[in-house]
């Protein structure tokens, strides 16, 4: 595809907000949610439903989808599935917006965080594998003794990378660790639809893959997610738990305690005529990430993400690095505030799950790259309908700020 000029040349003044990923409606999102209605099908389930998993399967050869009302219930499942009970260890990565971690306390296990390494932003998997080792040898129940754990250690019962921003973590490599100890892998691709290595889409890589469709994604169903197998016995299982585990009954039969997760027919109507233009979003955020990369490329001391070879990102957020001793003092807060005064969202990186007082208490492996990466990252506004006068308005701040 040809390269357009940078939209980032001009400078233009309006008080319109410009967010940092708002939704983005197709043309033919409304025809699937009238059908819902001329049909009287709003209730879950429904036509839609129907469809929408056969889009996700079509689309990233995932083998089997079950749409739910989020991408937290699509993990709590996930945990729920593999038998995650009170006092077991979970791994996962520190470095991700809470939601990849909440549903491991949900189940009361317990989980442990692991830093990230920096070609990705995503699971280490050196710090992965001391992980591994530290809850089988029992190290990190002597290390965290008000946990109450067993001193004998575990083998964790599952392991969630992330794709973080849109950028596949290294799932070859996490994978490899995993297979060696036979744990369980649950893929976070939350962030990453549309993501792929090697032509394989992100969400397909480990046993169990979820997506998300909040209203921020690069596609979304206003609210809701999606649980991801080519086992279809999890996403039978899924399913099943996310319609309260009803059996098959005339009356309503309960053997097992379920969940009300299964996405509505109206959200799914949303979800049909947002996978038709996927792509379109996928190739637009890119654009944005590389007119920012353009602009930032003279400036000593921003630095961005690189696809490592074979990778490939939806760039759902451009996410660059600011080094206050390259950059003559102006850091992460300089640029965010700077931004807000001109009515643009601008956002820092996720704050590590080790370092949030919720979860501060619980084990973490690694060193500070995580750390280091929120206290110097920032999120620019990356939304697939942002207009050309959009990107000059956060020029003429941006321009201002760096004009040394």
């Amino acid at each position: 595809m040809k390269k357009s000029a940078n939209p980032l040349s001009l400078e233009t003044q309006t008080d319109k907000k410009i967010w940092l990923s708002s939704p983005h409606m197709g043309t033919d999102e409304r025809k699937y949610v009238d059908q819902a209605f001329e049909s009287n099908w709003v209730a879950p389930l429904g036509p839609n439903v129907n469809g929408f998993e056969e889009d996700i399967v079509n689309f990233t050869s995932c083998g089997y989808a079950a749409a739910l009302t989020s991408g937290t219930g699509a993990i709590h499942l996930a945990l729920d599935m593999i038998g995650v009970n009170p006092g077991d260890f979970v791994i996962c990565q520190s470095f991700t917006f809470s939601a990849s971690a909440n549903p491991i306390r949900y189940l009361g296990g317990i989980p442990v965080f692991v830093d990230s390494e920096e070609e990705t932003w995503n699971m280490c998997p050196k710090a992965l594998s001391n992980a591994i080792k530290a809850c089988i040898d029992g190290t990190i129940a002597s290390n965290y003794p008000a946990l109450g754990l067993d001193k004998h250690g575990q083998l964790p019962k599952a392991i969630i990378p992330v794709d973080l921003y849109g950028m596949p973590a290294k799932m070859s490599e996490i994978n490899a660790v995993a297979k060696e100890y036979g744990i369980p892998v649950i893929e976070d691709a939350a962030e990453a639809l549309g993501s792929s290595i090697g032509g394989q889409y992100c969400g397909t890589f480990g046993d169990i893959g979820i997506f998300s469709f909040n209203g921020n994604k690069i596609i979304t169903t206003s609210g809701g997610g999606a649980l991801v197998s080519k086992h279809r016995k999890f996403v039978d299982k899924a399913r099943f738990l996310a319609t309260q585990a009803r059996e098959d009954a005339p009356h309503y039969e309960h053997r097992e305690l379920g969940y009300n997760y299964r996405m509505s027919n109206i959200c799914a109507g949303i979800g049909r005529g947002q996978m038709q233009v996927l792509e379109e979003r996928v190739n637009r955020r890119r654009e944005i990430f590389d007119a920012y990369k353009d602009f930032f490329m003279s400036i000593e001391g921003v630095t961005f993400l690189e696809e490592p070879e074979g990778f490939f990102s939806n760039r759902w957020l451009s996410t660059f690095l600011i080094d206050p001793k390259k950059t003559g003092g102006i850091n992460r807060e300089t640029i965010r505030l700077s931004l807000a005064e001109k009515n643009i969202e601008s956002r820092p990186l996720w704050k590590p799950m080790h370092l949030q007082p919720v979860f501060q208490s619980f084990p973490y492996a690694g060193g500070n790259i995580s750390k280091t990466l929120f206290e110097n990252g920032l999120c620019l506004p990356s939304g697939s309908n942002m207009e050309s006068t959009d990107l000059d308005r956060i020029s003429g701040v941006l321009k201002k700020i760096f004009k040394h």
